[in-house]
């Protein structure tokens, strides 16, 4: 489709809600010729002191709009909080013009970012009900009423979490393991086999280490208080029993946990846990380990490169069980290769059937870097998709679950959602701080995104370790660069 702006350069946010409403095309900038193109519009913007108006022309597939769609509005606040009222009336103005021409409602309306339920912690904070905050959601950004109550759940344990937090020292801990036994279909993460880099897992722990040490002193230095730890991947089970004791004993002897409310590891893979290394994380006081079957079903599993069967995920889990952690979480996608709503359905039902009382249902995204991205081999098709999540939305709060966080990626099946289900007190807090962005995640091994949040409104600072496990390994000096810039950062705040 071809865009023209007038009167502003909001690209990002036309560009996303064009993604999302209309998938098959694709934004261009070319002189527009209305007697001939089909798939154009003119956005445009007219301020008058602090009234905004925007003005959408639209054509596409050949049928124009009878009368441009027109939103306006009275601005108000500071220059930057009118920025952000004139890009969401650009983005609104743009939404209803394809609605009107297509009659689309997508689940999440006009929002196009990541992270929905801030929106709603937004408007919880200025007072709002729960009831209030979903009808602000449904009208003001058009999301749909299920959307807007997810979100809202969600938000609400968002202001929770937000309130437990002492200050801007209050940080979260992620370690990185980036190594899994094959690497799956859908996979964007920078992840080695083993079976390709056994020879690399050795010196990789010892770099982790070495890092894991550096950083707790700076920690110790500048009064940091690690208040949730997770230990991700990859699949952090890859490594062997006296790997995973290793890092655990450093996180254990080196960070003072004094206030760390919770440790989570993703056991991930069924075919890497054992007892042995069970037993490990039961030994290191951890609270919550995560299974991802990601389907139950066999020749889904088959599809995505996994090696292991539903019976070694039912093995894995029996271990699980048998152990006692405090919280077990699984992970299914909805909308994986060869997957039916019947399938998805099946594998729910089994996990709830386990007993967990933490289940993240996630939603397919193609994402570049993946194999799945050339291939696109039998995906379900975004109504099936619908299906599948509103079978969990229904049966997931009819086993006393409830919603506790969510985010949404780029090139999602449907622009629909990822979200974590919880029974009772089961949330992980890291999950909520890091997706809610309410503290600074301190990151640590091959890949780890280091976010620095500090005083409200500030401006976020991000830095990256070298992403390949040999160049982690072999060049320390950017992850030693990257703790001269956090200590930098807390002794600005002083």
């Amino acid at each position: 489709m071809k865009l023209e702006f007038q009167n502003h350069n909001e690209v990002y946010v036309v560009e996303q809600t064009l993604m999302a409403l209309l998938p098959d095309q694709k934004p261009l900038y070319d002189p527009i010729d209305k007697a001939i193109d089909e798939d154009w519009a003119v956005i445009a913007l007219a301020q008058t002191a602090d009234m905004a108006t925007v003005t959408v022309e639209m054509c596409y597939q050949g049928n124009r709009l009878a009368t441009p769609v027109v939103w306006s509005a009275e601005l108000s606040g500071s220059d930057y909080e009118k920025v952000g009222q004139r890009r969401r009336g650009i983005s609104k103005g743009f939404f209803k013009a394809v609605q009107a021409l297509t009659g689309i409602q997508p689940a999440w309306g006009s929002l196009t970012g990541v992270r929905p339920d801030k929106v709603a912690q937004k408007y919880l904070a200025q007072g709002l009900s729960q009831e209030d905050t979903i009808t602000a959601l449904e009208t003001d950004y058009f999301v749909t009423p299920e959307r807007a109550r997810l979100a809202t759940e969600t938000g609400v344990w968002g202001r929770h979490a937000k309130a437990d937090l002492q200050d801007a020292r209050d940080i979260a801990l992620y370690v990185g393991i980036p190594f899994c036994p094959t690497r799956c279909t859908y996979c964007s993460f920078v992840s080695a086999s083993v079976e390709r880099s056994f020879d690399m897992v050795p010196p990789y722990v010892d770099a982790l280490i070495a890092e894991m040490k550096a950083g707790a002193a700076l920690c110790k230095r500048q009064n940091l208080r690690p208040r949730s730890f997770y230990m991700g991947g990859g699949t952090p089970t890859t490594l062997n029993p006296e790997q995973l004791d290793a890092v655990l004993t450093c996180l254990e002897q080196s960070f003072d946990l004094t206030h760390c409310a919770e440790i989570t590891v993703e056991a991930g893979r069924p075919d890497t846990i054992t007892p042995e290394k069970l037993a490990v994380l039961k030994a290191h006081n951890v609270s919550r380990v995560s299974v991802n079957p990601q389907t139950m079903e066999a020749n889904v599993l088959a599809g995505i490169g996994r090696r292991h069967s539903v019976a070694d995920i039912v093995s894995a889990m029996e271990m699980v069980n048998a152990y006692d952690f405090p919280h077990v979480n699984m992970d299914l996608i909805a909308g994986l290769p060869d997957d039916t709503v019947e399938g998805f359905c099946r594998s729910l039902d089994a996990c709830i059937g386990f007993g967990v009382d933490n289940i993240t249902v996630h939603t397919l995204s193609i994402k570049k870097g993946s194999t799945l991205l050339e291939t696109k081999a039998n995906l379900p098709a975004p109504e099936a998709v619908a299906q599948m999540l509103a079978y969990a939305n229904t049966q997931l709060r009819g086993a006393d679950f409830a919603p506790y966080y969510l985010y949404r990626q780029k090139y999602m099946s449907g622009s629909f959602e990822n979200v974590g289900w919880i029974q009772k007190d089961g949330a992980c807090l890291y999950n909520i701080h890091i997706m809610s962005e309410l503290c600074t995640i301190f990151s640590f091994g091959a890949s780890g995104s280091t976010k620095l949040v500090g005083k409200p409104n500030a401006r976020m600072e991000r830095c990256f370790n070298h992403k390949f496990p040999a160049e982690y390994i072999n060049h320390p000096e950017k992850w030693q660069q990257n703790h001269a810039m956090v200590e930098d950062f807390y002794a600005a705040l002083d």
